[in-house]
Order: structure tokens, then C-alpha cells, then sequence
């Protein structure tokens, strides 16, 4: 039964999505700009980097619905991001994917997706995703009672714009948590619906322990971490994010990183002793100082 699954999830290997018209309104920038913590009064004429979950779930949230991955519960493992220009508020953007290599091992598949994102000015974004398919379980209701208050959240800190350290010197540390309430503005500001995401019975039934935040959202945490320290709006040129750990509704976590070498950043999310997701990030332009 497991290889018969596994065959037919590699039908979807080469499956194209789109294209499909995206709009970079004021109001969808101004709620994932509020749905992840960010700096209102920075991203005014242009998306924060962290849109870039917009662009992915734009075709990813057909690749979710695809009838092959249907009883799986699907979590992100890996993301890279690679920008090349800022998403103007106003733009409309062609957004196109194209699933790539698909293998199973035993009861869990590995799927990738590759994501473009365009205007008539040509290329603005890339991406690529690696997502994993789980065979879902018979999980019972009695732990239904497990999640937190709806509002119940650590402290959730807006990034400030700051010099960058030396090389080798520390980043400032960021503290973030997100609410039960916060994963669904999360999700409704960026399309992400996974049910993991919301529903504490399909979060079970995936394995994990209740509800989970979106690997997206800690990965706009990592964004805004790295982004303060670079100006414009476009401060990032790359993100190479891997989601080693789920995190909690409510529970508290602090971005934390280092300077590798000059325009190159290492961080990560860590909560409870543990590393949630780690990173690379490559600023796109140094401050005229030079930091």
C-alpha cells in the first residue's frame, strides 16, 4: 500500500502551476506586514522580503489541494528565497511553479516545488521549496483540550533599523511568539491554510503535538532580523532557511545570529533551549557606512 501511495504521488513530479496574477495591493502588504510583526512605517511603497510567502502560496496552496497528497499531512522543511527586485505596492506580478523531484521513503515523501515571480519589467523573485508528505493517523480527541487561549502570546518585538555589527560580532536579539489568533491573520494575509496551522486534530493526526506555527512565519521573523540591518527596499538578495523544530502557539522565541563575513548573516529561531529553524541571509546592499 505504501509503494502503491509513493507511485502515485510521483505523478505529480513536473506538474506546472499557473500563471497565476498576483496583486501587490496596499492592504495585502499592510496585513502581512501586521501578520508577522513587522515595521509599518518602513514597507510603505514597497512589500517587506517576507511577501515572498504571499508569491509562494500563491500557486503552493494547488500543489496542498492536489488530490495525490490527499489523507497526508504536508510540512515545510527547506526554503530558499532569492530576490531581484523589491515588489512595488501596486505591481501585478505572473507567478508560476513547476513541482520538481518527488521521493518516498517508506510511509513519507519529499517534494519540491520551484516558484518564479514576474511583471512586464521582468524577473522579481525565485524560490524553492521542499516540502514533506506524511501519512496521516487515527488521532483521538481526548487532547483536544491542549492549546492555548486564543490571544495568548510572549513578547512579539517590531524590528528596528540598526547598524550591522562587525564580522564575527553577535546580531541583536529579536524576541518574536505568535498566538493562535496571529496563525490565522498569518494565514489569511499570506493564503497558507494548512490545516496544521489551525486545527489542532489535523496537527495531531500529522504527528505533531497541536497546532504549530507556520514555518513562513519564523522565517519572516529571521527576514526582519536581517533585513534592520540593511537599507531600501529591497535589503535581502538571498535566504536559505532549513525548519529543523515546530513552535507552539504562545510559546516565546528569540532570532539570534552572527556576522559570517560582510553581507553575510547566519541566524536562527530559537524557543525553549531549542533551534527552531536556521538560516543564511545575504544582504542585498550594505548601509554607505559600511556598518
Amino acid at each position: 500500500m505504501v509503494a502503491d501511495v509513493g507511485r502515485s504521488l510521483d505523478r505529480l513530479e513536473g506538474w506546472r502551476i499557473g500563471p497565476v496574477s498576483l496583486t501587490v495591493s496596499a492592504d495585502r502588504v499592510s496585513d502581512v506586514v501586521a501578520a508577522t510583526g513587522d515595521d509599518p512605517n518602513r514597507w510603505t511603497a514597497a512589500a517587506p522580503p517576507s511577501f515572498a510567502a504571499v508569491t509562494l502560496f500563491t500557486v503552493a496552496k494547488s500543489l496542498l489541494a492536489a488530490p495525490e497528497l490527499a489523507g497526508r499531512g504536508v510540512i515545510h522543511a527547506e526554503q530558499t528565497f532569492d530576490w531581484q527586485r523589491p515588489y512595488n505596492i501596486g505591481s501585478e506580478v505572473e507567478v508560476e511553479a513547476v513541482v520538481g523531484r518527488v521521493r518516498s521513503r517508506g510511509a513519507t515523501t519529499f517534494v519540491g516545488l520551484e516558484v518564479t515571480a514576474g511583471d512586464g519589467s521582468g524577473q522579481i523573485q525565485t524560490s524553492a521549496s521542499s516540502f514533506v508528505a506524511v501519512e496521516t493517523g487515527g488521532a483521538e480527541s481526548e487532547d483536544l483540550g491542549s492549546e492555548p487561549g486564543p490571544e495568548e502570546r510572549g513578547i512579539n518585538e517590531i524590528p528596528v533599523e540598526q547598524p550591522l555589527p562587525a564580522v564575527g560580532s553577535p546580531l541583536p536579539l529579536l524576541a518574536k511568539s505568535a498566538s493562535r489568533g496571529d496563525l490565522l491573520r498569518y494565514a489569511a494575509a499570506t493564503g497558507d491554510w494548512n490545516p496544521i496551522h489551525w486545527d489542532h486534530g489535523a496537527a495531531v493526526s500529522a504527528g505533531l503535538p497541536g497546532i504549530v506555527a507556520h514555518g513562513l512565519l519564523m522565517a519572516a521573523w529571521v527576514v526582519q532580523a536581517a533585513a534592520r540591518h540593511a537599507p531600501g527596499d529591497m535589503p535581502l538578495r538571498q535566504a536559505r532557511l532549513r525548519f529543523r523544530s515546530p513552535l507552539r502557539p504562545a510559546e516565546p522565541a528569540v532570532v539570534v545570529g552572527e556576522v559570517l563575513e560582510e553581507g553575510s548573516l547566519r541566524l536562527r529561531v530559537d524557543s525553549g533551549g531549542e533551534e527552531r529553524v536556521t538560516a543564511t541571509v545575504v544582504l542585498a546592499e550594505l548601509p554607505s557606512d559600511g556598518g
